[in-house]
């Protein structure tokens, strides 16, 4: 019988009481066990400390969470001011180079939110620190309610392009709609990624890195919430938990 395929989690470094802690938000760890039919693995954001080869052989896939962190401006060129915090400077020592590892040994990934903009930055691309400030842009932040199914509800469509693989995916549909809970968002794309989903405002909402060897998407939504609940997020988790599943044999 296949063993159902591990798919690693790089964590955030959170302080609870004092103490610092690496934690997993629940729900991208449900989405995995439950859309993907993939055993969710955490892999604690040490830096220079992990064994980032090692890890890598173990695993048959990485999906990269989103954060209430942003991605420290130093690594795509910009001075740090307050409108970038805050910082989760051990999470970017760990996934920046994941990123780059799990893409040349073609390990599939899916990228989420905080994750796209990591993979944009890990690949050369830059990032927005408040894209809602923009002339012309949508307010892409989360709504101002404490009830989660209205910050994680619909909040915008975006627009598939034709022919992507994203549009395959979704089943052909040329539009969807989707939540919207980031401040940050894509400024200068990485050479290597091609844009598979735009905002009405010309946000990027989705990615493909365009010479991977496997599966290897960014969405800026969060497909993970209520995974099964949504056709386009179970969709999106199963392909993943495929090419995951292809990978492991």
């Amino acid at each position: 019988m296949q063993r159902k395929p591990l798919i690693g989690l790089p964590a955030c470094v959170r302080e609870l009481g004092g103490h610092p802690f690496h934690t997993v938000g629940d729900k991208y760890a449900r989405a995995l066990a439950e859309a993907s039919g993939a055993v969710p693995v955490m892999l604690p954001s040490l830096g220079e400390l992990l064994d980032l080869p090692a890890a890598l052989e173990s695993l048959d896939g990485i999906l990269l969470t989103g954060s209430l962190s942003n991605v420290h401006p130093h690594h795509y060129g910009q001075a740090a001011t307050p409108s970038h915090e805050p910082y989760d400077p051990e999470r970017d020592r760990t996934s920046l180079p994941l990123i780059k590892g799990a893409l040349e040994r073609g390990l599939p990934l899916l990228a989420i939110c905080r994750g796209m903009q990591e993979l944009n930055v890990a690949l050369g691309g830059s990032l927005h620190p408040r894209v809602h400030e923009l002339p012309g842009r949508l307010d892409h932040r989360r709504p101002k309610s404490d009830d989660l199914d209205v910050q994680y509800g619909k909040s915008h469509p975006i627009r598939l392009m034709p022919g992507s693989q994203l549009q395959e995916i979704a089943g052909g549909v040329s539009e969807a709609e989707v939540n919207s809970l980031h401040w940050q968002a894509l400024d200068r794309l990485a050479p290597a990624l091609e844009v598979e989903a735009e905002a009405p405002d010309g946000t990027v909402e989705a990615v493909r890195v365009r010479d991977a060897n496997s599966f290897a998407l960014g969405v800026q939504w969060h497909p993970e919430y209520r995974v099964v609940e949504d056709p386009l997020s179970m969709a999106l988790f199963k392909a993943f938990g495929e090419a995951a599943a292809r990978y492991s044999k």
